[in-house]
């Protein structure tokens, strides 16, 4: 499942969680105890499924993270000057930008 799948079905969730939880809050007064405990039940049902979603997410977003550092700490340990001039580049583009401010 790409990026822009999960981005777009996490934001679905969100907003069935947030419709609900306004249906919820809107026509309590107006509900039976039944449909009440409908509305409850279908609320406590799209947060778990958020929670879970948001679980999913947040945990294969620290692997790629930690793919990604694992991957520039190789690249590092392989090409060690090369990685020194980037870091030197950086700094001289940044000490340049920030100093013309």
């Amino acid at each position: 499942m790409s990026k822009d799948t999960t981005s777009e079905h996490l934001r679905a969730e969100l907003k069935t969680l947030a419709d609900t939880l306004e249906e919820v809050l809107s026509t309590s007064s107006e509900k039976s105890k039944t449909e009440l405990e409908k509305l409850h039940n279908k609320a406590q049902s799209a947060l778990k499924n958020t929670r879970a979603r948001l679980g999913d997410s947040g945990e294969r977003i620290a692997q790629t993270t930690r793919e990604a550092a694992d991957r520039a700490d190789v690249y590092v340990r392989d090409n060690p000057w090369t990685s020194v001039g980037i870091g030197a580049a950086v700094g001289v583009v940044l000490g340049v930008l920030l100093t013309r401010r």
